[in-house]
C-alpha cells in the first residue's frame, strides 16, 4: 500500500527552524515528483516547494524562497523540507505529496498525499 507520512512539525518561535520529513512506503520515490504543500485555516492549499524525479528540478514559492530548502534521499526513500527563519505566516498544516510524472508544483497535479503535520510559528 502506497503511503506518505510527514513528521517534524511543531511549535517554533519566529526566526526559528524546523526540518520536515516525508517517509514513503509501498513504492520507490525515485521516479516520482515530490511536493510540499501547506494549508492554513480558511485558505486554499498552496504549493511551496517541489522537487522533480530528475536532478536539477526544484521549485519554490516566492514566499519561502531563500528560507526553505527541499531535498530528497532516494536511497532512504525520504524527502525533506528544511525551513529557516520561520515567520508567523508560515503557520499551517504541511503536506507532502507524490506523483509518478513530471508536473508543475500545484496541488491538483499530485496523486498521493500524506496526512499532514502542523507547523505553528508563534512567540
Amino acid at each position: 500500500q502506497l503511503q506518505l507520512v510527514e513528521s517534524g512539525g511543531g511549535l517554533v518561535q519566529p526566526g526559528g527552524s524546523l526540518r520536515l520529513s516525508c517517509a514513503a512506503s509501498g513504492f520507490r520515490l525515485d521516479y516520482y515528483d515530490i511536493g510540499w504543500f501547506r494549508q492554513a485555516p480558511g485558505t486554499e492549499r498552496e504549493g511551496i516547494s517541489c522537487i522533480g524525479s530528475k536532478p536539477g528540478r526544484t521549485m519554490y514559492a516566492d514566499s519561502v524562497k531563500g528560507r526553505f530548502t527541499i531535498s530528497r534521499d532516494n536511497a532512504k526513500n525520504m524527502v525533506y523540507l528544511q525551513m529557516n527563519n520561520l515567520k508567523p505566516e508560515d503557520t499551517a498544516v504541511y503536506y507532502c505529496a507524490a506523483v509518478p510524472l513530471q508536473v508543475i508544483c500545484a496541488p491538483n497535479e499530485y496523486e498521493y498525499w500524506g496526512q499532514g503535520t502542523q507547523v505553528t510559528v508563534s512567540s
